[in-house]
Formats: C-alpha cells, structure tokens, sequence
C-alpha cells in the first residue's frame, strides 16, 4: 500500500528539509535548498524516483514505534524484532556550508541485522548518477550535483541495482552512523562533520530555541511541535517561510490540484509575524518583517503573492511527466503560475503587517512608511478591478468579498498610523475617503440580506471561508448580526463533520475538476471566530478536534479527509500550525501566554 501523508515526520536545517516515513525511508528530500530539485522523490513516484531506507534488514513495514526528542527536530524511530531492537535517530544538522543528513543506528537489545539502501535520483528522480569511490566515501556525481556517504564505523557497502547498499549487525549499545552531504560537484569536497557532535548540537540548540516560547497554557506540547515545525520551514538565511516543503500533494486522492507549496507566501505574512511576537520569538518575527519589506520593494504595481526563499519573482510552473504522482496524483507540478495572478488581498496583509510590526516596536527602518504610502496610493487607484482572491483560483477573476475586505485593512491601516503619527506624510482626508468607500461598497453589494450573510463575491450565494477573519481584522466588531450570521451561514453550508471546505466545491469558482477536502486552517480560524462571538465552550471543543488530526509525531498537513480519515495536500503546512497557534494564543492566551 501507498503510504499517506500522515505517515512522515519532517526533519530539516532552515534551508531544506527531509520527509522520513513510518519504514525509515526518507523519500523526499531538495538539495541544497527547500525549493532545489529533490534527490529523494520516492513522494511522488516510486523507489526508482530516489529514497534511502535503513531499517531491520527482514522488516518490510512500519517502524514499532517513533518520537522527536523533546522540544526538538531530531527523530527517533525504533524497531522490535525477533533478533532485538534497534534506534534510528536522524536529523540534519545546522550547517557551516552544505547540508548534511545524519542517521544514526543504535542497538537496544539482542543481535539486529541492518539494511541500509540509497537510491539518488537528482533532478526530481529523473538523473541516475554516476558513484564511485574515494577516501572511505561513496560519491555521487551527475551534472551540478555531487553527494558524499560515509559511515562510522565503516560498515560493507556495495553497489547493485543502481543503488548503494549496506549490511552489518549492531548489538546493545553499539552505533554506526552515516553522513550524506551535498556540494557542488565542481568544488572539493566539504569539511567532515561528526555525527554525533552534529547530535548533541542540535539537540542542545534546538531545546534552548524552544525554552524562548512563552506559552505555558493548554495544548503547550502541541503549540510548541507546531512553532518548531515553522522554525523548520524558516529559510535562514533571508527569514523568509515556505508554505510547506513539499510539491503536488493532492488536495484528492488521484485528483488534479496538486500545487508546488516549497515558496513564502504574503498571505500568511500577518498571522505569521503575530506568532512570532504573542509566543515570544521576536527576532524571527523581525527576519519575517525584513524579508517581507525586501520582497514588496519596488513598483507597488507589480506586487506579487508569493516569492522565492530570497525574494525571487519568477517561478515558472511546469510539469514533470516522469513522476507518477502521490498515490497515482498527476501532474506532479513544478513552480506555480498563481505567482503572476492579481489578488488585491494582499495589500490588505502587507500593510496589517507593518502596522503589526510597527505597534509591537520592532525597530523601525526609514523606507518603510515609504513603501506603506506608496501601496496604499496604487491600491486607491485600482481596488475597484476584480481579482483572483486569497484562494488562487482559476476559473476567473470576480469581486471577491474577503479581497475589499482586506483592501480596507489596507486603508484602515494606513489611516490609523498616520493618525497616531502626525510626523508621517500622506493624503489623510483621501485614505478616510478610501476606506469607508471601499467598508460601504462591501456591505452593500457583498452582503446577502435575505440570508444574513456575507458571501464569497459580488452577487454570488456562494460562501467563502475567508469571510470568517471579518471579526478578527477589524472590518466589523464581533457582536454584528451580519458578523453572527455569516459565521453561522459557514457552518452550515460549509461544513463537513464539523470541519470546514474553503468554499463550495459545486460552483465553476476555481475552474478545476474534482473536489478537496477540508482546510484545517479555516477550521481554525472558525474556532477563533466562535470565540470572538462569545460561543467559547463550542471553539475549544472544536480546536480540541483539530489538534487530534496531527499525525503521531504532531504535523498538519493542508487538509483532512474526515470519510477516508486521512491528511491531504502539501505537508507539513504552514499555514495549518500558524493556524493552531494563534488559536491557542486567542483561546489560552490569557491562561498562559507571556
């Protein structure tokens, strides 16, 4: 059986990261960064496609048991058998230059025969290279990519079937480690790093991150996997977040909407910069902050809703026809054409933003208001033109209602900071006119009276999930009868065993075929929106839910299945453990948040 989403642990060094399964086969895996062309994609096809499997070597099936070390990113996955028990720990070290991928085998008990097989396919499973060896290393080299293996102690390796294999027994207590690193094949090989320093390094490091975390409330165990795992999806250097690290997971099983995720998003730049500040990793939240303001940069009329890890602005989508797909889920995509489409909500979160960053006292940078004011000018000239909306779809553009909701937190933004800093120059008369055009415009052509509700565009009856951050962007105060009834219409219309779809899967909206399942982070942002309307009893049940959807090791994917009882989509997402977070802090905050 294929496995499923939920079937993986993440491991990673803020630059790219690894997808290990149940079995001890790391089957995804993009060298040198999280947006590169993977090595290991087993994901998306099969082990011909690339993985590297170390495991008991007569054991076929899952491992007996797995877990990270407490409060870090380092896995531990065991197994019993009849000759004994053994323990794979794996991680990826910080790294100095090039990444590493270390595994270390461990006996607990008895006398266990190991198997260890790696298969490197780079370029997307597509380009078998050529291994040979050197210096007590196997090296495998093929166009810009070379890769070192190496164990300690070296254990006997060889080469069949176009793989690299190993075999040796460990007793109690005996360790063999193995280190894979990456380099351009054009440069000598990287220094040496050990494997179990490596270990202790990370270990240490990773727990002192975490002792930052302010949260003491309910759920901590899962408010802390959940901001480990968005350090993980941090690129260091530039402190820009991928939405997740993965390509063309299927929001269906054997469907089509299967989307390149390994890109920073500005849709998720507001609640992610509030993550940073209400759990008390400042520092991230100004990296984001900085990251943000280099990408925006520039002529406002060619803001984009997405870019590369640097900022990077073309991300060319294409298919890649060798890979069969996550359980037969074809096309498998590369890059992502939404990049050039217009979404008119994300000047609306740029501006939430800078004006987030701004009341919190990040330190101020003197262009920044310059940017902010020249956003909100261009956005006064073109709000009026359809768009896409917050959930890329293409099936053509529409007056989408949470996109003028969001051009108004434009505006009000833009307002309130000029009114709270008299020293800042802008049209303040002009951005009032601006914001209570746009609030008036909203309530009249995006509100169904008849049924109480907001609706997903301009004279549609379709609902949209979106609608739901009404309350918490300020748009409307909670206690409306329009806020009430449209989060009541969403649960209604919207719902599926308690859990939210995006929108309605019956309408040409996102001009796709097949369904999807449901999206965790609307169900969290329904929690949120229970509470703020006074229903707290009935939200923290709900985010009781949807904590219990995390697979054994505490990861979200994009979306729950609740018939087939599974995850689907890019894995592990972002914008779902944003989501549990800023949950917890608006329900638990209070009880323990610093």
């Amino acid at each position: 059986m294929h496995p499923r989403i939920e079937d993986y642990a993440l491991i990673g060094d803020e630059q790219t990261a690894a997808l290990v399964g149940r079995d001890g086969s790391v089957d995804w895996l993009c060298l040198p960064r999280f947006d590169s062309a993977a090595c290991f994609a087993k994901l998306l096809g099969d082990k011909d496609n690339g993985h590297w499997r170390i495991a008991p070597k007569h054991t076929k099936g899952p491992c007996t048991r797995r877990a990270y070390r407490p409060d870090t990113l380092v896995l531990d996955t065991e197994w019993e058998t009849a000759e004994g028990a053994i323990r794979v720990t794996d991680l990826m070290p910080q790294r100095d230059r090039s990444p590493d991928l270390v595994r270390i085998v461990e006996g607990l008990s008895g006398r266990v025969t190991v198997r260890s097989s790696l298969r490197l396919r780079f370029d997307y499973g597509s380009i078998v290279p050529w291994v040979r060896k050197s210096r007590g290393h196997r090296v495998a080299v093929a166009g810009p990519d070379s890769v070192w293996l190496r164990s300690e102690p070296a254990v006997p390796t060889w080469g069949e079937d176009f793989g690299t294999h190993s075999e040796f027994t460990v007793e109690a207590g005996e360790r063999v480690a193995f280190v894979l690193t990456w380099h351009p094949s054009h440069e000598p090989r990287p220094p040496l790093v050990d494997p179990y320093k490596a270990l202790h390094a990370s270990i240490r490091d990773w727990q002192k991150w975490v002792s930052r975390c302010n949260y003491a409330g309910p759920y901590r165990d899962a408010v802390v996997r959940s901001l480990i795992t968005l350090k993980a999806l941090t690129y260091r250097p530039t402190g820009g977040i991928v939405a997740a690290v993965t390509t063309s997971l299927p929001e269906e099983i054997g469907g089509v909407r299967n989307w390149d995720y390994r890109y920073c998003w500005l849709r998720d730049s507001t609640l992610t910069l509030n993550v940073g500040l209400s759990a008390g990793y400042r520092a991230e939240a100004e990296a984001w902050r900085d990251w943000l303001l280099r990408a925006v940069a520039g002529d406002p009329a060619d803001l984009q809703i997405m870019y590369g890890l640097a900022g990077e602005r073309r991300l060319p989508e294409f298919e890649v026809p060798w890979l069969s797909g996550f359980a037969g889920s074809a096309p498998v995509r590369i890059g992502n054409e939404a990049v050039e489409q217009l979404q008119l909500d994300v000047y609306g979160e740029v501006m939430d933003t800078l004006a987030l960053a701004r009341d919190a006292g990040l330190p101020s940078k003197p262009h920044i208001w310059a940017i902010q004011a020249a956003l909100i000018d261009w956005l006064n000239e073109q709000w009026r033109q359809p768009d896409e909306g917050l959930w890329e779809v293409r099936g053509g553009r529409r007056h989408f209602v949470h996109s003028k909701v969001m051009v108004w937190v434009a505006a009000d933004r833009a307002v309130r900071t000029l009114e709270m800093n008299q020293t800042l120059e802008g049209d303040l008369a002009g951005w009032r006119e601006f914001r209570d055009e746009v609030h008036r415009e909203v309530c009249e052509k995006g509100f169904d009276a008849e049924r109480n509700t907001f609706t997903q565009y301009y004279g549609s009856r379709e609902l949209d999930a979106a609608l739901l951050l009404m309350p918490r962007v300020g748009f409307l105060p909670p206690d409306d009868p329009r806020v009430i009834g449209t989060i009541d219409a969403i649960r209604a219309e919207l719902s599926h065993d308690g859990f939210l779809r995006r929108y309605s899967q019956e309408t040409s909206v996102d001009g796709l075929p097949g369904g999807e399942g449901t999206f965790l982070a609307c169900s969290f942002w329904l929690a949120e929106a229970l509470h703020m309307t006074g229903r707290t009893q009935e939200a923290r049940e709900l985010f009781d839910r949807l904590v219990r959807l995390a697979n054994d090791v505490g990861l979200l994917s994009e979306e729950y299945d609740p018939v087939a009882d599974r995850q689907l989509g890019n894995f592990p997402q972002a914008f779902s453990h944003i989501g549990l977070v800023n949950t917890a802090l608006a329900l638990f905050g209070g009880d323990g948040a610093g």
